[in-house]
């Protein structure tokens, strides 16, 4: 626990978490691109929550001494982790439920102002469906992994959000 004392006031640490987000959208253009996975809606969705991740940790970085940048990055940490656990948390219900109408739509909707997938179709698109299961590993689907990734930011997130608020009251 000691080393966690103080860590967000790191920019090490900011970066690390950025990078991290880094290379799990690296791992999802490796499916999408060299193992010709196609992305759907739910994914795409999870995808850009994981852009909330990596923004967090751009944010933390660029001043970690600074309370209020860090407070931002930590509300853009907290809501991302939490919507892509909650995504991936569907995109599980979708892919093990036997109703045919627990779906997910064809096209993301990020808004009428904001067409992701017309202006970025490479990263937003998506071609896949829902619930079919392209891709397991150790009997878990990608979906599952997710949850397990996102519930991970979460976990790290809540570490360093209480050892920040115990060293506040011991100091």
């Amino acid at each position: 626990m000691q080393y966690i004392l103080g860590l967000e006031k790191k920019r090490k640490a900011w970066l690390s978490l950025a990078f991290a987000g880094v290379v799990f959208e690296l791992i999802a253009l490796y499916f999408q691109y060299a193992l010709d996975l196609k992305p759907c809606v739910m994914c795409i969705y999870q995808r850009t929550a994981m852009l909330g991740i990596i923004a967090a940790g751009l944010i933390g970085a660029i001043a970690p001494q600074h309370l209020a940048l860090r407070i931002v990055a930590y509300v853009v940490w907290a809501g991302s982790a939490i919507k892509g656990l909650m995504l991936a948390l569907e995109h599980s219900e979708i892919q093990t439920s036997s109703s045919p109408f627990f779906t997910c739509p064809f096209r993301p909707d990020f808004g009428q102002w904001l067409v992701l997938d017309e202006w970025l179709p490479a990263f937003f698109r998506a071609e896949g469906d829902c619930a079919y299961i392209s891709w397991s590993l150790l009997g878990w689907s990608m979906s599952q992994w997710m949850v397990l990734i996102f519930a991970s930011f979460i976990s790290v997130f809540a570490a360093i959000l209480i050892n920040s608020f115990r060293r506040e009251q011991s100091a």
